[in-house]
């Protein structure tokens, strides 16, 4: 387990801390964590038949597992003010941007999960997708994702196929990853965030993210895919 250096309230599990045979008692910090690693093995490092593409449904997740990258923490509580969840995304943030590696390749497979069990869900739209939608310009113009996911799901739609909805995860949880091209259909809801997506990646843009782009944005210039 991590702490944080000056905020003993934050820290995050290694996968270290999840591996064995030990079970954990339901509802404990470790059963939740182990249930959020398991969803993302066995749903975004797989295929999926709605996903309208082949490959999986994150790329993304299985490197940042490999390379055990990939740090959650749980946060308790029903109590939460949405000003309480931005102010911990916030913080978890910062410390996000000072954990190595911050450099080189296996720097963008870093992602924290803070996860959030026991919310309620009447409570979801006002507590991660609320959150979510503000924090979000201030963190893509840094190249930078939050994202959210719960059992609603949000309505974020995938790129190959609009019926699709990938964010649906067991438990509610805010992300925090570096952005990476595949982001481009959570973030068209909104032309500045097209515009800090494509000063980060045009030149890699596929025809098919260059199409998306004209359509619903048109006069952002886009390059070909190189």
């Amino acid at each position: 387990m991590r702490v944080h250096p000056d905020d003993p309230s934050c820290w995050l599990f290694d996968l270290s801390d999840l591996s064995g045979d030990a079970d954990a008692p339901p509802g404990t910090d470790l059963h939740v964590a182990r249930q959020a690693v398991h969803w993302a093995r066995s749903y975004l490092s797989a295929p999926h038949p709605e996903l309208g593409r082949p490959g999986l449904v994150c790329p993304f997740v299985p490197r940042s597992l490999d390379l055990s990258l990939f740090f959650p923490t749980v946060r308790r509580g029903m109590e939460f003010t949405p000003g309480d969840i931005e102010a911990a995304v916030l913080r978890y943030r910062d410390w996000f941007l000072q954990l190595e590696p911050r450099e080189g390749r296996d720097a963008q497979y870093k992602s924290i999960l803070l996860l959030f069990p026991d919310l309620r869900p009447e409570d979801y739209a006002r507590l991660i997708d609320g959150p979510q939608e503000r924090l979000k310009p201030a963190f893509v113009a840094e190249g930078l994702m939050v994202g959210q996911f719960h059992g609603a799901p949000p309505a974020n739609p995938g790129l190959w196929n609009p019926d699709f909805r990938p964010l649906k995860s067991p438990m509610p949880m805010l992300v925090i990853r570096h952005m990476v091209p595949s982001d481009l259909p959570f973030l068209t809801d909104a032309r500045p965030l097209v515009e800090s997506y494509v000063a980060r990646f045009n030149g890699r843009l596929s025809a098919k993210q260059q199409e998306l782009i004209a359509r619903l944005h048109p006069g952002i210039p886009t390059s070909k895919e190189r």
